[in-house]
């Protein structure tokens, strides 16, 4: 069986939408019919949380399957017809230990080398350019990119493109930045087309023609535990994030 496409979810910025991309991205691929394993890779467990699952209950979390005492199969969860391998604080532990790890750099691609029968393999990265970025960035095949339409939307991002360059470099030469997905945009706000048009000309075709309108209820569902398929499936952020998807699946 062919190995799945390993997409990860990054941004050093907090408040995004990196986490809700990567949850209903899963979701939505899922409803399409692919097999999906969603990996929340940051300490903060948000996607993990979003999706009703007290994080920091949970024993059999990434943490122990990255130091080897806890096999993957034993770590996964079944929710909305995904496997998803959660995470929780334990995490942080990582950056502490990594000089404890041979190619520490490779963990979690060691860790997900064994993985053949799902199609996409979708990883929520922290929101920082650590090891733990490094990790999820090494195994990846393609980034995708959130960028919420403000001001400050593409500030910081230097860093980012040194932190991907050298781990083409050093770790990954077949890491690609693949997607940027717009994110909170609503067109009748000037600033967000003029942040849209600017993000438009520096990454040319890698902008996903679909964008994530502003809509309350896919802030809302996280806190219900659900994805925006089954917290509102109607909404214009349902049909957004199908569309997303769509797209994804035709680009591959």
């Amino acid at each position: 069986m062919k190995q799945p496409d390993i997409i990860a979810l990054c941004n050093q910025k907090g408040g995004v939408g990196k986490t809700t991309c990567a949850l209903n991205i899963a979701a939505g691929l899922t409803l399409l019919g692919k097999k999906v394993l969603l990996v929340d890779f940051d300490p903060q467990a948000h996607l993990t949380y979003s999706l009703g699952i007290a994080a920091h209950d949970l024993k059999k979390t990434v943490y122990p399957v990255m130091k080897a005492s806890l096999s993957l199969a034993d770590a996964l969860l079944e929710h909305s017809g995904m496997s998803v391998l959660p995470a929780n604080m334990t995490l942080t532990e990582m950056e502490n230990e990594q000089t404890m790890f041979s190619d520490h750099e490779f963990t979690l691609k060691n860790k997900l080398a064994g993985v053949r029968d799902k199609d996409y393999i979708i990883i929520d990265c922290p929101p920082s350019t650590g090891f733990l970025t490094v990790n999820a960035l090494a195994c990846s095949r393609d980034i995708f990119i959130p960028l919420q339409m403000e001001f400050l939307a593409l500030k910081g991002m230097g860093r980012l493109m040194s932190r991907i360059e050298e781990v083409q470099k050093s770790f990954n030469k077949n890491l690609k930045i693949s997607g940027i997905i717009a994110t909170r945009f609503d067109s009748r706000k000037k600033l967000n087309n003029a942040i849209m048009e600017s993000i438009s000309e520096r990454f040319g075709d890698k902008v996903f023609a679909t964008v994530i309108r502003e809509n309350i209820v896919v802030a809302e569902a996280p806190s219900f535990g659900q994805t925006i398929f089954e917290y509102a499936p109607k909404s214009h952020g349902a049909e957004d994030f199908l569309n997303l998807c769509e797209e994804i699946v035709k680009r591959k």
